[in-house]
């Protein structure tokens, strides 16, 4: 087995490297091919001056940062050689642009043709250089997971004929796709199995399985009880942060849609995250934790207004705490000002109505214009929530959610957020049906998840703000 953090290490000290060596490359090209460093009597000089120095520290960090938003570093096993050439060109055309409008304008010639070359050379030793490298790892990684020399511990969820089929098939393939499967997890008590020449476990043991046998991958059979089922157990399984495999005809009878990646090995659809992009996913978090950063500072002074109102007109926190359920099931608290009298829950969980005496005058206007959900921006910054997203709801009435909607368990592939599809459609729910409708909206998101998406939300969610009202 090999450490998904070594393999990651690998990648980025190449990258830095092969991104030292191709600006020191450029600059040899430069200095001999292009008229621009007559100023200079020696090669050591010119590579020595303050500008080309400064380069060499500054532009490889730059181009980390580059890789780190492409997604390059988010799947380090089996990459696709196809997608590994198209993320190394983008990055180092757009880093070329960087860099030349940084630090190569000035060296800009009457002669077009000049820039262009320039540019292109430039390119094309950051591309090449940074590709080989990248190349070199990738094969050896891949020709030790193809020939079992790296493998990764995987439970078969189920004890059926089909998992006992999927074991065999994963075994026997020509080009391992790294699964080692190390046990089955029976899903019906006392049900009646083969031996099936490997260790069986109950999900109440998968969690210490898991940590004690170093799983690094699940495969979900569906199960004998039905889709119901099937979702109801890949719920319970999110929280374990893993991937969860399943095969793409139940895929298409979970969510109706079609998606495989792999053409070589045995075709599996990892059902734990979104569809949406490594580079995509990895713009939205920086984008989360600049604009929640920003904004904390800028409305600073009215978190301070709103939270001398509150407290003043009330008995009680100026902030309320709660426990909620985020991405891949896992608990967090949310932070907002508190809308309701003290002890407003205490005969249990309930949710808020129309004329609900529960909550304050101060809260039923923060409500109306949100502003009780203003220290949701902390929860953005620390991880827990996304600027967009669908909303977090507690373990009480998700367990009624799924009751009667099982694919509910969809939702939890990406982060919750303060505003969501559904809230500028359909608002605050009443009821679990109310809920459930809502959920309609956050599906359809999570299935069409991208930034365009997400601006189109936050413009309506801010005309909620401003009127008091949904779309």
């Amino acid at each position: 087995m090999i450490s998904e953090k070594r393999q990651r290490c690998k990648y980025v000290i190449g990258d830095f490297l092969s991104t030292n060596i191709a600006w020191l490359l450029f600059n040899l090209i430069r200095y001999n091919w292009f008229e621009t460093t007559s100023t200079f009597d020696t090669l050591v000089s010119f590579l020595t001056s303050k500008n080309v120095v400064a380069g060499q520290i500054i532009f490889p960090l730059l181009m980390l940062g580059l890789y780190y938003l492409s997604g390059y570093y988010n799947q380090v096993f089996l990459k696709s050689r196809l997608q590994e050439f198209i993320t190394t060109s983008t990055t180092s055309f757009i880093g070329m642009v960087v860099i030349f409008f940084a630090a190569l304008f000035n060296d800009i010639n009457a002669e077009r043709a000049f820039t262009y070359e320039m540019m292109l050379v430039l390119f094309m030793t950051f591309f090449f250089v940074v590709y080989i490298v990248r190349y070199s790892i990738t094969r050896v990684a891949t020709h030790k997971i193809h020939h079992r020399e790296w493998v990764f511990n995987t439970l078969i969820i189920g004890t059926s004929n089909t998992a006992e089929q999927m074991e065999k098939r994963l075994r026997k393939m020509k080009k391992s796709m790294g699964f080692n499967v190390i046990g089955y997890v029976e899903t019906c008590e006392g049900a009646f199995h083969r031996d099936l020449n490997l260790p069986i476990y109950s999900l109440e043991e998968i969690a210490d399985v898991c940590v004690r046998e170093n799983v690094k991958n699940i495969i979900v059979i569906q199960h004998r009880h039905g889709i119901k089922a099937t979702m109801s157990l890949v719920s319970n399984l999110l929280s374990l942060n893993l991937p969860i495999y399943i095969s793409p005809d139940l895929y298409q009878l979970l969510t109706s849609k079609v998606r495989v990646s792999n053409i070589v090995g045995e075709p599996l659809v990892d059902i734990s995250k979104t569809e949406m992009s490594q580079c995509m996913l990895n713009i939205k978090r920086v984008s989360d934790i600049m604009v929640s950063l920003i904004t904390l500072i800028v409305i600073s002074p009215l978190l301070l207004i709103v939270a001398l109102v509150v407290k003043y007109s009330s008995k009680g926190p100026v902030f309320y705490k709660q426990r909620r359920i985020g991405y891949h099931k896992r608990p967090f608290n949310i932070y907002k000002f508190r809308s309701m009298y003290v002890d407003a829950e205490v005969s249990g969980p309930a949710l808020s109505t129309l004329n609900d005496p529960r909550i304050t005058p101060v809260g039923r206007f923060l409500r109306k214009y949100r502003l009780d959900e203003l220290p949701n921006f902390w929860n953005v910054l620390r991880g827990d929530m996304s600027l967009v997203g669908p909303r977090p709801e507690r373990e009480y009435y998700i367990k009624q959610i799924m009751a009667k909607a099982p694919y509910y368990t969809l939702i939890h592939q990406v982060r919750p957020g303060i505003t969501s599809w559904g809230m500028v459609k359909y608002g605050y729910a009443s009821d679990v049906d109310g809920m459930i409708e809502r959920l309609r909206y956050d599906l359809l998101y999570i299935e069409n998840v991208s930034l365009l998406i997400d601006l189109k939300i936050l413009f309506y969610t801010v005309q909620t703000v401003f009127t008091g009202k949904g779309i």
